[in-house]
């Protein structure tokens, strides 16, 4: 469990990660990215695991995975974009 007195250290909650630190290098946290853009669910999905395909792991399976991940919700998308244009 995560220690209560570390949130009272923690500025922003985008100073901080939960579960890892994949995304620390990247020029801008892929959460603020998402929401600035005003990305809908299947799109910040997509942006979120082709964005830490390589950073979370450096296992290639999970690599993959993450890939596979990103193409899921994009297929999703182009499903409910199918729908709409019925």
């Amino acid at each position: 469990m995560t220690n209560p007195n570390y949130f009272d250290k923690v500025k922003s909650a985008k100073d901080t990660q939960v579960g890892g630190d994949h995304y620390k290098d990247l020029p801008i946290q892929v959460s603020e990215y998402i929401y600035s853009n005003s990305f809908n669910w299947y799109q910040g999905n997509i942006i979120k695991y082709i964005s830490r395909y390589n950073l979370k792991n450096n296992d290639i399976k999970l690599q993959i995975q993450d890939i596979q991940k990103a193409i899921h919700y994009a297929q999703l998308l182009i499903e409910k974009l199918e729908e709409k244009n019925k």
